[in-house]
C-alpha cells in the first residue's frame, strides 16, 4: 500500500439549482469567502491558481491547480494538482429534486516532506482532517448561497 495515495469523494446536497451551484464552485477566488479551510487562492491566469489550504491539523498545503476541464452542461470542473499535493480533484454537479448535489472527487498523492514522513501513523488524521475541511467547505457554501 502507497500510505501517500489517497482517494476523496464527498458529496454535497446543496439547496439550489445546479447552474447556481456550478457558478459558486467554478469561482475558485471565492473559495476563502465562504470555505474557512480555504486560507488564499491567487490567480496566476485564466487557467491556474495558487491555493493554500489549512484544517483542523497544524499544517499548511499549497498546491497549483491548473483547469483541465470545465464543462457547465455537463456541470463539471476539474483540475490537475502540484505541489503539497500531486493529483487531479473534480467537482460534478447535478440536479436533485428543488436542488442539486456537487460531488467531489479526488485523487492525489502527498508530496510534502513531513506529512511524507508520518505517512503510516498519521494517516487517520489525515482522513479526518480532510473530512472535517469538507465538512465545512459545504456549510459554508449552502450559508453563501442562501445569502446571495
Amino acid at each position: 500500500m502507497d500510505w501517500n495515495h489517497y482517494r476523496f469523494r464527498s458529496v454535497w446536497a446543496l439547496p439550489v439549482p445546479p447552474a447556481r451551484a456550478y457558478a459558486a464552485l467554478e469561482r475558485a477566488e471565492d473559495y476563502p469567502r465562504w470555505w474557512p479551510q480555504v486560507r488564499a487562492v491567487h490567480r496566476v491566469d485564466d487557467t491556474r491558481a495558487v491555493i493554500t489550504i489549512r484544517s483542523l491539523l497544524p499544517y499548511d498545503m499549497t498546491f497549483t491547480a491548473q483547469e483541465t476541464r470545465r464543462d457547465q452542461f455537463a456541470g463539471v470542473l476539474e483540475v490537475a494538482m502540484s505541489g503539497d499535493i500531486e493529483g487531479w480533484a473534480r467537482w460534478t454537479v447535478t440536479a436533485a429534486g428543488a436542488g442539486s448535489v456537487a460531488r467531489y472527487d479526488q485523487v492525489v498523492d502527498v508530496q510534502k516532506p513531513l506529512l511524507k514522513r508520518f505517512a503510516v501513523v498519521g494517516r487517520p488524521f489525515f482522513r479526518a482532517n480532510h473530512r472535517l475541511m469538507m465538512r465545512a467547505g459545504r456549510r459554508g457554501l449552502v450559508a453563501h448561497l442562501e445569502a446571495v
